[in-house]
């Protein structure tokens, strides 16, 4: 716990980081190759703070709350660095210790509910078996508080559909079924890998209103993982953008949105259809994919798709630091930013 001075010599207790993750690397070894899938990643979640991850597929997002939680293969993957739960490194616990803090302090909302949910279990037995894996419950108080879990989660008839399964349910329900899964032990960080993907637009909205409300009404922090920056505008209060494996830039939603300045973050927002822009306007699509990429080590791996790209993007050493006409709170990791606008 740190203190800072403030104004008249009071002492201002600042509060510590609920989640540090510092320089996580995640390599994936083939027999005569290797990947390297995150890259140095750092980035912390204080209490009740909602960060949005950001990229394409592929960036390294997933891969990164993968390695947190201790849900990689032990086989064929190296994780360096360090992860640290209030002030605990997660990398450095035992599978025990780790089993009995996922879903109980650190819950995960995963991208698809079908292939999360066991099809041949009912829907009530899967939720209440979370409340009787990590708190002092009986049979009965658990399969009540699931009803409460569903009904909370905007599940109609929730004590008819404890009884269902999975398959009986549809995808905005099997989704918060999900959630109410994931919230069942009043988790102190919530992390939802691309959770409205496979939804329809009118149930993601939905979906986004409710995790707002759950974590806001509970104090839980949240790692919100999407390629959409709709979803971002709406629901984070800080971003970080991730291209092939490292963060390239990092703002709070607002200064991001006002002032985007590495040119893959500008290439995103140029790519999204905008309403206050004259109708037939063209759209500006990021060109090549996200395959074209050259590895870190050796220069800015978004320069072979990048227009503003010269020879002084091909060197090593590109820190993810902020720039002179920026706040001190968004760091940007790209030799040719995109220029600050007003207005």
């Amino acid at each position: 716990m740190t203190q800072t001075q403030a104004q008249g010599g009071t002492a201002v207790t600042e509060r510590e980081p609920l989640l540090e993750i510092d320089n996580l690397s995640v390599t994936f070894k083939h027999r005569r190759s290797q990947t390297r899938a995150v890259d140095g990643v750092s980035y912390s979640v204080d209490p009740g703070e909602i960060v949005g991850v950001v990229g394409e597929s592929g960036s390294g997002k997933s891969v990164t709350v993968l390695a947190l939680m201790g849900l990689l293969p032990a086989r064929g993957v190296e994780v360096t660095g360090q992860v640290r739960y209030k002030g605990q490194d997660l990398l450095s616990m035992g599978d025990r210790a780790m089993a009995k803090l996922r879903g109980s302090e650190i819950a995960m909302v995963f991208q698809d509910p079908i292939s999360s949910l066991n099809p041949v279990v009912p829907i009530g037995v899967q939720v209440a078996e979370v409340l009787l894996t990590h708190t002092k419950t009986t049979k009965k108080a658990a399969m009540a508080e699931s009803v409460d879990l569903l009904r909370r989660c905007g599940i109609p008839d929730p004590e008819r559909r404890l009884k269902e399964y999975p398959h009986q349910l549809s995808g905005g329900m099997r989704q918060r079924a999900l959630i109410a899964m994931a919230l069942a032990c009043k988790p102190k960080l919530l992390i939802c890998d691309e959770p409205t993907t496979a939804l329809d637009v009118t149930i993601q909205a939905q979906v986004l209103e409710l995790l707002k409300e759950l974590v806001t009404d509970s104090g839980t922090a949240m790692i919100m993982i999407t390629h959409d920056l709709g979803v971002v505008a709406g629901l984070c209060d800080h971003v970080n953008v991730m291209y092939s494996g490292r963060i390239v830039e990092s703002a709070p939603r607002q200064e991001l949105f006002a002032h985007p300045r590495h040119r893959y973050t500008h290439g995103l927002l140029a790519s999204i259809p905008r309403l206050d822009l004259p109708r037939g306007e063209p759209l500006q699509p990021i060109p090549g994919t996200p395959r074209d990429t050259i590895t870190w080590s050796k220069a800015c791996a978004f320069a072979p798709r990048c227009r503003h790209a010269t020879d002084e993007c091909v060197r090593p050493d590109i820190p993810l630091e902020p720039l002179p006409d920026s706040p001190p709170d968004h760091p940007v990791r790209c030799v040719h930013p995109a220029e600050v606008t007003h207005g």
